[in-house]
């Protein structure tokens, strides 16, 4: 099992960053895939941004260029760096990983982007 704690939401004004962190109760260094995903009110929860054990990332189109996924291995965190945020983007953001075949969430920080 793994617990996942997000935190670094707020409330930022468009054109603004934040910087997502999410910490793991276990080492993440053999963990294969972790990722970030938000929902925002009446939708589906989307995969914002992911990245393998190897280091290989990938991006929603909607934030190509904006979002950046790393992984601190010494420090059990993934981290989403969200520069020229936009009012879209607005969302509750949760951390994901899959171990062994199980899915694991945390329970997510609000993201909210002012126009």
């Amino acid at each position: 099992q793994v617990q996942l704690v997000e935190s670094g939401g707020g409330l930022v004004q468009a054109g603004g960053s934040l910087r997502l962190s999410c910490v793991a109760s276990r080492y993440i260094f053999s963990i294969n895939f972790m990722a970030w995903y938000r929902q925002a009110p009446g939708k589906q929860r989307e995969l914002v941004a992911g990245i393998t054990r190897g280091d290989i990332t990938n991006y929603a189109d909607s934030v190509k260029g904006r979002f950046t996924i790393s992984r601190d291995n010494a420090k059990n965190m993934v981290l989403l760096q969200m520069n020229s945020l936009k009012p879209e983007d607005t969302a509750v953001y949760y951390c994901y990983s899959a171990v062994n075949g199980d899915n694991y969430w945390g329970k997510g920080t609000q993201v909210t982007v002012s126009s």
